[in-house]
């Protein structure tokens, strides 16, 4: 599998929730957008666009089975634009709405017993490769 094309997945898979744009992930994989999509699709079986919605989806199934929020805190949490788009999306792929794929699942209180804002802290990604973490004379 081609290098240029897992770095656009992986930049997918870490800001979902950002609006990208196929053009962007083509930048990072160094390819024109037609290509980058014909390439990504062959690769991945599905288009680049595809795969970004199906990763908000998934992510979006998860925070519903895990936290509190509300249907509209984890539709913008995954960066749908709209809670209407997000609950139509997520009921074509789940056959449910949010609402009712939550009820499906034990209360997130029993799942996580310490308080929502730890729980948030401890699950933020720790990338230590932006520059303001380097102390000065680190390498």
């Amino acid at each position: 599998m081609a290098r240029h094309l897992l770095r656009a997945k992986d930049l997918v898979d870490s800001r979902y929730s950002e609006q990208l744009s196929v053009a962007n992930m083509a930048a990072v994989a160094g390819l024109s957008r037609a290509e980058f999509s014909r390439q990504f699709k062959a690769t991945f079986g599905e288009t680049p666009h595809q795969y970004l919605l199906t990763r908000r989806l998934e992510r979006a199934a998860s925070l519903l089975r895990v936290t509190d929020w509300t249907i509209t805190e984890v539709s913008l949490a995954v960066g749908a634009r709209s809670v209407g788009s997000f609950t139509t999306s997520f009921h074509r792929i789940f056959g449910q709405t949010p609402s009712s794929y939550r009820a499906a699942s034990p209360p997130a209180s029993r799942m996580v017993r310490i308080p929502r804002c730890v729980a948030q802290a401890y699950a933020r990604p720790q990338n230590r490769t932006f520059r303001e973490d380097r102390r000065l004379g680190d390498p």
